[in-house]
């Protein structure tokens, strides 16, 4: 893996051109066009509130400071966006984040599904980890052995989206994407007997939890990149993986305090003083499940703003107009008119200059 990483880099100095333009050629300077006050707003608020979340499994829910730590970092999120917002409407650098891209419905939309989705993918492979590894006693090999399907169903998953994305909706692939990462979840948290074979359950569930992934995400990521003017997209990319990120840390956060509120109560002990995974011990099991059962209350969820948000949306893989057109149709009438009325005034600017 690690030469890998070190491939990729090296791939990119020589295959990706250099920009035609810098900062530095125009006569601003970097520090100029930073937002730090929103770097800053952002950075401590999220970092507060997954410090909260997780740290509250340690020292307790009752711990006065959680509280008070995870309504702070709301307040300064909601200072990021009034900062993004006001400097949006005409600050002295750029944004970190246009705030009116959310204005439409269907990309707003599109942002949750990754935060939604992604949680309930990445938990499903943390928490199939924890049942393999800390519940069965499987050796790290073993484990390993067993996602072994998710490499294999990926590359077939992937060569077969690249052609059925320029045939079939996105509101269809995003249904059986998101139905297939929720049937995985699920496969672990209904009480089947914990010595079952691997290939009852666990096979399908790592091959459908793939099916899912390398279907939602191309899908979503081409539909953001069509959806928005040429000069957001790298901000719209920029959205789509920081959500998925962000979605992965919040839900993972959430998931481990249910697993741990259930396993002290199944010890009869505090949160605090849960303790570990054992080896095929009922508690741990229990805890489990109940995580398994979160990760798939998640993929329902995303599963529900997909049927809800993209019903009629056309195919994504032709390329051209459409997609944008639907953003454009799902956006409010005053946002419309308000883009209309900055392109105009563009227009009228180019041909007085």
């Amino acid at each position: 893996m690690a030469i890998m990483a070190a491939v990729v880099p090296v791939a990119a100095i020589l295959v990706i051109p250099p920009p035609p333009h810098t900062l530095h050629q125009y006569g601003a300077s970097a520090r100029a066009s930073v937002d730090w006050v929103g770097a800053a707003l952002v950075t401590l608020g999220l970092f507060a509130l997954l410090f909260a979340l997780t740290e509250g499994n340690v020292v307790g829910w009752g711990t006065p400071w959680i509280p008070v730590l995870i309504v702070v970092s709301l307040v300064l999120m909601a200072l990021f966006v009034l900062w993004q917002r006001r400097l949006e409407r005409g600050g002295t650098r750029a944004p970190l984040m246009k705030v009116s891209i959310f204005r439409s419905r269907r990309f707003s939309a599109a942002m949750v599904i990754m935060a939604l989705f992604f949680s309930s993918f990445n938990g499903f492979l943390v928490y199939a980890t924890f049942f393999f590894q800390d519940y069965q006693g499987l050796s790290t090999v073993q484990t390993t052995l067993r996602f072994i399907p998710t490499g294999v169903s990926g590359v077939i998953t992937a060569a077969l989206v690249s052609q059925v994305l320029a045939h079939v909706p996105a509101y269809m692939i995003l249904i059986f994407g998101n139905v297939c990462v929720s049937i995985s979840s699920l496969l672990f948290a209904i009480p089947i007997p914990s010595n079952t074979n691997y290939f009852a359950f666990g096979l399908p569930a790592m091959i459908l939890s793939v099916f899912g992934a390398d279907t939602t995400w191309p899908s979503l990521t081409l539909f953001t990149s069509q959806a928005l003017p040429q000069e957001d997209q790298a901000l719209g990319g920029a959205l789509v993986n920081s959500m998925a990120q962000v979605g992965r840390s919040i839900g993972l956060a959430i998931a481990t305090a249910i697993q741990t509120a259930i396993l002290a109560r199944e010890r009869g002990v505090a949160t605090q003083d849960a303790g570990p995974l054992k080896v095929w011990d009922e508690p741990s099991l229990l805890g489990l499940r109940a995580a398994s059962w979160f990760n798939f209350a998640l993929g329902v969820a995303s599963l529900l703003v997909v049927v809800i948000a993209f019903r009629g949306s056309g195919i994504v893989g032709k390329g051209g107009e459409a997609p944008r057109e639907q953003l454009r149709q799902s956006a409010g009438e005053d946002d419309i008119a308000e883009e209309e009325r900055r392109i105009d005034t563009k227009n009228v600017a180019g041909k007085v200059g």
